[in-house]
């Protein structure tokens, strides 16, 4: 039986109307069941926030290590704070733990050398004196591929035949200090932390990378005080008759 073209018309109308309604619930329910596109991540807390540092620069150096009890450690409380400091290294413990050098190398931190032994420069004599850095001037290149240029004397002992040593094996600053942490001597974390709140522009504190958690725990503290104070953590550098300077990073 035809269908007239009025009938055939209609029949059609109605068909559309029922496809463009079937074609929107299935858009809709798409819609409703697609995940929503993912929220922007939330910014790294300390992106930025050492771009700013109208009071100068700071030196956060780290004596002794690498030390299994306290490197990576120390090294994690820097970077969570997007801080950098200077690790001047124990060349017996180096030989020991090549694997905690690397890290420190890894994460962007700065090497010194702090002689072989650990001894009192001044009375130990020659050559070994000489021998002290060089052989812990040997370890690190041979290690992180890296020859320092900064030196710390143990106990800031320090003498112009050390000094004509350092020269002659290619260091370019001997690192002393002028803030005092006293983790050595006990000092809590609170104590350090104070020690830290004294530094200015151009100061260079000494703190140890020698297990003790009173100094790890102190890192957050010391980096928010220098935050709030407009001072930043800073690259220690050669100045001029092996003086030390604190830079920009």
């Amino acid at each position: 039986m035809r269908t007239s073209p009025a009938r055939g018309t209609k029949r059609r109308g109605t068909l559309r109307a029922a496809l463009v309604a079937a074609l929107l619930t299935a858009a809709a329910t798409v819609l409703s069941t697609a995940p929503s596109p993912a929220a922007p991540a939330a910014p790294d807390a300390q992106a930025g926030v050492w771009a700013s540092c109208p009071n100068g620069y700071v030196g956060l150096t780290y004596d002794d290590g690498p030390n299994a009890s306290s490197t990576t450690q120390l090294l994690n409380a820097l970077k969570s704070g997007g801080a950098k400091a200077t690790f001047f290294i124990w060349g017996q413990h180096a030989q020991q733990r090549p694997d905690l050098l690397r890290q420190e190398q890894a994460a962007g931190m700065w090497i010194g050398n702090h002689t072989w032994t650990h001894p009192h420069m001044t009375q130990i004599g020659e050559p070994n004196a000489y021998n002290e850095i060089s052989q812990t001037q040997n370890i690190i290149q041979q290690t992180i591929g890296q020859r320092p240029t900064l030196f710390r004397p143990p106990y800031g002992e320090t003498s112009t035949q050390l000094k004509n040593d350092e020269r002659q094996l290619g260091i370019t600053a001997e690192v002393l200090w002028n803030v005092d942490s006293q983790d050595w001597n006990g000092a809590s974390t609170a104590q350090i932390v104070q020690a830290a709140s004294t530094m200015r522009n151009g100061s260079i504190i000494l703190m140890h990378d020698g297990g003790y958690q009173t100094t790890i725990q102190a890192v957050p503290q010391i980096l928010s005080g220098l935050a709030s104070r407009g001072l930043c953590p800073g690259k220690i550098v050669s100045g001029s008759n092996l003086q030390p300077v604190v830079t920009a990073p």
